[in-house]
Formats: structure tokens, sequence, C-alpha cells
């Protein structure tokens, strides 16, 4: 790990080190993550030396259950982790938001899940695939798993295995899971070529005839007190909006290392054009800075507010209301398209210069444009359910929020 130096001391037993202490770690390791990101993407993956930094920073521990060594902080510590580790590589960061919220839906299982994947080592790491590509059938004691699972990012420094989605059929209707399969019991196929996020590594999974056993598993979208009753607040939650805001958190700070880049790109740039030689007077320049910058600027402050009054709800013991889960649900999926807008009237700005494989900003802007189309950023979809709940209408029968219609 050459140039990276934390000065992280040796905890004291079952001492969690601070938000303050582990944002900052992050943000120290963007010169760092800026260096390497080139050789991420081409490699298509990250390296292990940079998970065994983060796992050293103790970003995987900061959702983790208590019980098998976390920290079982507010998710916006997470949040705000990924803000700063997005601006230096968006592909590590990737890595860090998924690798790091599966603790979290660990703690929503059955203990022995816990036992079973930390009981030697509570540093390991679990990835996942959500969408049900593959096929399900509910058997006696658990269900039999086959089939294909696509994008499974940080899948080659999973030893824990992945958390895959599958549709299945249970007494008369058809639910959502999430089965937590081990890594011996499916095979990585490379097959993750891509315009952008090329260095997450999200790989196929390919799953033949797995027998997983009903205690691995949880209806995804449920959310109530059997589902997330836990003592542990933390687990209070609900799990669909600690992901998605993750998701939208890195996307923030991809877009804030847009913003980086520009201003390292203006400062010694030269108008040649214009009358002002200084493309830091140029007013067009300065324009599209101040405007990509509030809207970025927004779009990270309604993921921290959101998720700070969700936890105003789940730190007191309570579940958050189903009218305060649907708008945050919903506003966060807007980050996606506004940061891509903030950073594309960035990369307008750059001229020829922005066009090179070899630029950063390029490289940034594909990173945005291909986080931006994850599914948790569909702002199309969710913009009719939240303007829908805003006008009265009842949910619609198939929702994200547990809730039967």
């Amino acid at each position: 790990m050459s140039n990276l130096n934390l000065n992280i001391q040796t905890p004291i037993e079952h001492q969690a080190p601070t938000e303050a202490e582990l944002v900052a770690r992050a943000e120290a390791m963007i010169p760092w993550l800026r260096e390497k990101a080139d050789a991420v993407e081409q490699a298509r993956m990250v390296p292990h030396d940079s998970i065994q930094a983060f796992k050293e920073a103790g970003f995987f521990k900061i959702l983790q259950p208590k019980r098998w060594g976390g920290y079982e902080m507010s998710p916006n510590v997470l949040n705000k982790v990924l803000m700063e580790l997005a601006r230096g590589c968006p592909s590590s960061a990737w890595n860090v938001m998924v690798l790091g919220v599966h603790p979290f839906e660990v703690g929503l299982l059955d203990s022995r899940c816990g036992d079973e994947l930390w009981g030697i080592d509570n540093t390991t790491l679990v990835s996942s695939s959500y969408a049900p590509f593959g096929t399900v059938t509910a058997v006696e004691g658990g269900y039999r798993l086959n089939g294909e699972w696509l994008t499974s990012s940080g899948c080659d420094h999973a030893a824990g295995g992945a958390f895959v989605g599958g549709r299945v059929s249970e007494h008369g209707e058809v639910v959502f899971r999430s089965f937590w399969i081990k890594a011996e019991d499916f095979e990585i196929v490379d097959d993750w070529f891509v315009v952008g996020l090329a260095g997450t590594g999200s790989k196929k999974l390919v799953i033949k005839d797995v027998f997983i056993p009903s205690y691995r598993s949880h209806v995804i979208g449920a959310y109530d007190e059997g589902s997330h009753g836990q003592v542990n607040n933390l687990y209070k939650m609900p799990f669909f909006y600690v992901f998605y805001a993750a998701v939208s958190s890195v996307i923030v700070g991809m877009a804030r290392g847009m913003v980086d880049l520009y201003i390292e790109h203006m400062m010694p740039r030269q108008n040649i054009n214009q009358a002002i030689g200084s493309a830091t007077q140029d007013p067009f320049i300065k324009n599209r800075l101040g405007e990509a910058s509030a809207k970025i600027l927004g779009a990270a402050a309604r993921i921290l507010q959101n998720t700070d009054e969700a936890w105003s709800f789940t730190s007191k013991g309570k579940l958050v209301p189903l009218e305060v889960r649907v708008r945050h649900f919903a506003t966060n999926q807007f980050t996606g398209g506004e940061c891509f807008d903030a950073a594309h009237m960035l990369f307008k700005k750059t001229s020829t210069r922005g066009i090179w494989v070899s630029s950063p900003l390029q490289r940034q802007m594909r990173d945005i444009l291909v986080g931006a189309n994850h599914i948790t950023q569909n702002q199309d979809n969710i913009g009719d359910l939240l303007g829908g709940q805003l006008l009265g209408n009842p949910l619609p029968a198939a929702n994200p929020f547990g809730v039967k219609v």
C-alpha cells in the first residue's frame, strides 16, 4: 500500500473509531485512489491491496453487528465515507459500498448465518446479485437455486459468498427473496466488459442445483416487527433504503470527483477564442461550476437528511413510518440523474481535452454514466410512485415497501 499512511492506531478491544475518524481516513485515501484509478479500470477489478486497506480502515465494519466485531453505526457514516472515496476512484468506492452494505443484511438474518460467516474471521466479505435472473424452487427445509446471476460487484474479494435474489412461489403468492449462498457453491465467470465502472469486477455467478436452508434467506422487501424487530436499533432500518442510499452516496462522490478534476483542469487553462485569457475568468466556465456544485450539494444533503430522519426513529427502537420510507426511497433515486446532469455540464466545458481515453475527466464521466443507470436510480418510475402518494393514490400492488395492497 505505497504512499498510503492513515495513521491508524491499534484499537482498544471492542472500541470503534468515531465517524469523524472514518471519514478522515476516506478523505486521506483520495490522492492514493486517484493514482490507482487507471490501473483499476484496466484490470477490471479492484486490487487486493486496496480491499485490505479498506478493511484496515474499518469501512466494512461500519454496518456490521457488534456481536461479530462490527461497529453498528448509523448508515450515514458509510454514506459519508463513500462520498469521499468515490472522488478518488469510483470503482473502488463501488466495491466498498456493495461489500460494506452486506454486513447490514447479515444482521437481518438468523444468527446462525453470522456465526457461519464470521465465526473464524470477522473480516470476511460478501458480494451480491439481487436481480432475479436465476430460478428458485421452494423445497422441504429451504430452497433450490439454479441459473446465472449477473453483475456481482467485488465478487473476487468475497470469500464469504454472495447474496442473490430470486422470486419464488410461497403460499399462493410470488415473493422476492434474498439468499446467502457460500462461495464454494457458485462459479465466477468473467463477463464484465463495460463502458464505465469497469474496475468494479462485477462478474457473473453461475449456480447449479444448490440447496439453501430457510434460515439463510429473507423476504428482501419485508419491513415489520417480524423482519426488522431486532433489539439492535440499526437493523430496524429498511434494507432497501440503506442499500439505495449507499448507491446514491457513491454517485455523489463520483460527481464531487468530477468537480475536483474540473477545477484542476481549468486553473492553468488559457482561452484562445475569447478575449479573456484565463479560463478561471470565463463567466460560462464559472457558471457551469457553480450550478453543477449546487446540484451535487443538494443531492448529498438530501441523502444525509433522509438518513438522519430515518435514524431518528430507529435509534429509538422504532420502525420508520411508511410515508417517510416512501419519501426517502423515492427522492434518493433522483441522485443519479442529477449528478449525471451536473457532471455532463462540466464535461461539456472541457472541450477536446476531455475526450481522450487517458483523461481522468473522461473516465469519471463514464463511471457516472454507468452508476446513474443502476436500478436504484430509476427516477422515472419512482417519480410516479411518489407523486401518486402525494396526491392520495394508494400504493401499487407491487411495491418495494413490504406493504400488501
